[in-house]
This record gives C-alpha cells, structure tokens and sequence, in this order.
C-alpha cells in the first residue's frame, strides 16, 4: 500500500495485522483505500466462517496495480521506494470483478420500501421482529421510496390504489426490485373476481419474486428475500438498464 511519508502516524487499531506490521510511520492514503479494503475482506473472511465475506471471490494480481501505481505518482510526497517494494509483494493486493463486488455489496444491503395493503403486512412486520430478526441480514424497512431498493406489495392490490403503487415504483432509484406477497398480490386471490382488484401486481409493475401463500409466513417471506439475493448475485451491473 502506497503511503505518505511526511503525515503523521495514525491510530492503527483498525487496521488488521499484516498491515501493522508493514507500518513504520506511514499513514493510509485515502485514494488508495481500494487494496486495503480488499486485504481486510480477506482477513475478514478468513476469520469468521458465516460472514458474507465468504461469498467474495478475491484473486491477486499484479497486472492491476500499474493504475494505482500511475495515479499515486503525479505527487512528489509518495515514498517511491517503498511503493515499488509494496507493488512487488503481490501477496497484499487483491482484486474481484466489479459484478461481484457490487453484488455482494447490494446483497448486504438490501432496503426494502414499508408498503402493506392487507393481512399479508402483518407478516412482513413479524419478519422484523425478534424472532426472525431481519435486521442482522442489513434488509431494513424505510418508509420512503427514494431510500428504498426493494418493494415487498403484500396484500391487494385495488384499481384506485393502483397508481400510487406504481407511482412509488418509479420514484426508486435503480437498481429496483419487487417482491409479490400473498396470494392477492400475486393474481387476486380470494378478491380474483372483484370489479376493484388488480389481478396480479405483475400488470402494474415487473415482480421478480413471487411468494404464495394467504397469507405466508416470515420464514416464506425470508425465503423469498433469499431468492431474490441470489438473482442479484447473477445480474450483470453493465446489464442493468435492460429492466427500464
């Protein structure tokens, strides 16, 4: 890792061992923060067996580095010695595919948009709760669409509601996906014949998931939500605007 010379020494607590140890009064720089965040998933990963860290694939390099190398060079304050000896060891640099990493990043951090229209939000609420606790995945409910990634449309779906469901839709900032809940949202369900019921919010809007049930259960919706986390980790991010 390439490090000023001249800035005072930082507080190393964070910073994992390998890295101590290669510290004699050089300081991070930030710009360059790309391989030590790398080096630390792979300690991370190596150091706790259930953590998603394990689901990044990290492969070392020397062909990358040239870049880093380039852009650190344009100031007269870089150690050029020391940065060549770092950019020899190989062993402290590690890349991955921007779909891997962007996808393992999405998947830890998926924020589903709080929209219950029946029965089927009490489930979805009870997924939150203690007992599931979806909290420790990172899928937190927020309440308005614009911090939203992911809408969970659990329960009925009616012609005047209908708008508005799709209004929220569009007020999602890509990338966006959407989850359908219970059997109403899937194609109206016990409602199917009604005059005022959507039959399936798949007219309105591209579902991605669907999960069946009157209502279903937390651990249905959690299942979905894992089907979902899968599909992300197969999408391609240069393919993304395909779904507009």
């Amino acid at each position: 890792m390439l490090c000023y010379k001249t800035m005072p020494r930082v507080q190393t607590s964070f910073i994992p061992r390998p890295f101590r140890a290669q510290q004699k009064g050089y300081a991070p720089i930030p710009a360059l923060s790309l391989p030590f965040f790398l080096e630390y998933a792979k300690t991370s990963r190596a150091r706790s067996k259930t953590s998603h860290l394990r689901r990044l694939k990290l492969y070392p390099t020397r062909s990358n580095l040239q870049a880093w190398w380039n852009m650190s060079c344009k100031t007269n304050q870089i150690n050029t010695t020391r940065g060549m000896e770092q950019e020899a060891d190989s062993s402290l640099h590690y890349s991955t595919s921007m779909d891997q990493i962007v996808s393992w990043a999405r998947n830890g951090s998926m924020w589903p948009l709080s929209f219950g229209l029946a029965c089927c939000s009490i489930e979805m609420m009870h997924a939150s709760m203690p007992r599931y606790d979806q909290d420790r995945l990172g899928i937190i409910f927020r309440a308005s669409p614009r911090q939203a990634d992911v809408m969970i449309v659990a329960g009925t779906v009616t012609n005047k509601m209908a708008s508005a469901v799709r209004q929220c839709y569009d007020q999602m900032p890509d990338p966006k996906w959407v989850i359908s809940m219970g059997s109403c949202a899937n194609g109206g369900g016990y409602y199917h014949y009604s005059y005022s019921v959507v039959r399936g919010v798949d007219r309105i809007l591209p579902v991605d998931i669907y999960i069946p049930g009157c209502p279903p259960t937390s651990e249905a919706l959690l299942y979905g939500v894992f089907q979902l986390q899968k599909k992300i980790r197969r999408t391609k991010v240069t393919r993304m605007w395909y779904r507009k």
